[in-house]
């Protein structure tokens, strides 16, 4: 049987986990899980399934290979990284791993916390305020590498692309002073496996989050023109109970 990775259907943290698997062609099951509908975004396609797959710490994302059950996305990611020879090749690239790793995890988590805000219309401005600064500290890290860990391909590539390709739904033109930046991302899309599983069906292009989200779930249209929130919610927006979905 071919190896399942289960997640809720969305981009969320799962992306970089399917970028990478495509990446290597993995023949693999792409189980997705959804919500139910406002208010109460009802968890029990998830939940009934929760606790009768063998998983230690049961969450998603989960992948399952035969007896090997992991969850945690970086758990996962760096398992794979591990098999398929993405964990970086010298320790000065396994350095530049670890540090990439780790700043995409903090920028991610300032964005996810925003899409998330119930006053996410009040506090974009000061997100795109701020962004250029953010970007510019990758652009600099990134230098004239072609990959994030140097000159060869590394798991955090597929985070780093993730977090970028989100944000450059959000506000299209926030590359444009970091050419390098818009290099890596075209880097990534023309991998072959990769640019493939673009273009294809199985790919999530939205929602990249959960519908409880203020930004980036299916209740809204995909922004078009870099409006960070063409069709605000029409309802109430709150934390989801136990953990984000996305």
């Amino acid at each position: 049987m071919a190896p399942v990775l289960g997640y809720w259907d969305i981009r969320g943290l799962a992306q970089p986990i399917r970028l990478l698997l495509a990446h290597v062609d993995a023949k693999v099951e792409d189980k997705r899980y959804s919500c139910g509908p406002a208010p109460d975004f009802d968890r029990s396609a998830w939940l009934k399934e929760k606790h009768t797959l063998g998983l230690e710490f049961p969450n998603l994302p989960y992948y399952i290979d035969g007896d090997l059950k992991l969850t945690q996305s970086m758990a996962i990611l760096r398992y794979l990284a591990r098999k398929h020879g993405l964990e970086g090749k010298t320790e000065a690239e396994k350095q530049r791993v670890d540090i990439t790793e780790q700043q995409f995890a903090d920028f991610r988590m300032n964005w996810v916390r925003l899409c998330y805000n119930p006053d996410f219309e009040k506090l974009k401005g000061d997100y795109l305020k701020n962004l250029p600064a953010s970007l510019k500290a990758f652009s600099d890290y990134l230098g004239t590498h072609k990959y994030f860990a140097g000159d060869n391909l590394t798991y955090v590539d597929f985070i780093a692309y993730e977090m970028l390709a989100q944000h450059l739904i959000f506000a299209p033109d926030c590359l444009k002073d970091f050419a390098n930046l818009k290099a890596f991302v075209d880097r990534i899309e023309a991998l072959p496996h990769v640019a493939a599983y673009l273009k294809s069906d199985k790919c999530i292009n939205w929602p990249l989050n959960g519908d409880m989200a203020s930004f980036g779930s299916r209740l809204q249209k995909k922004p078009s023109q870099g409006s960070a929130c063409d069709q605000p919610l029409g309802l109430k927006q709150r934390r989801c109970e136990q953990a984000h979905l996305a």
